[in-house]
């Protein structure tokens, strides 16, 4: 093999890494604060992903997630919460908040209509 061949490999095996940590390491987790009236509540921006898209909550406290959409995109019309059955649609430009309680712990993932935007939802006791 010459020098070519040797950089082009490296230059490879580095993509490859760079792919692994961007698709499957670990994310930063953001807890969501509990206002005056005891509800968990976060923003969630929806622009080519959730943002954040790793959130941590307690296990019987009401939760307030208000998706604010920042695109267009078809891919983003609707987030699902399969786990807790529910699914809605998300308007462009505009905040919509998402009102449950979370009654088991465990970690719960919500996507995109698609199934292609990703995040999760971490429920502590």
């Amino acid at each position: 093999m010459d020098t070519i061949e040797i950089l082009v490999i490296i230059g490879g095996v580095g993509l490859i890494a760079l792919t692994l940590w961007y698709f499957f390491g670990e994310r930063e987790k953001v807890s969501a604060e509990t206002n005056e009236t005891g509800v968990q509540e976060i923003k969630v921006t929806v622009r080519g992903g959730y943002s954040p898209d790793v959130i941590v909550v307690k296990n019987g406290v009401p939760v307030r997630l208000n998706f604010y959409r920042d695109e267009t995109s078809s891919c983003s019309e609707k987030v699902v919460f399969g786990d807790f059955g529910i699914a809605k649609d998300l308007p462009a430009f505009k905040t919509t908040p998402i009102e449950f309680t979370p009654e088991k712990t465990g970690e719960f993932t919500f996507a995109c209509g698609m199934n292609m935007i990703r995040g999760k939802l971490i429920v502590q006791s």
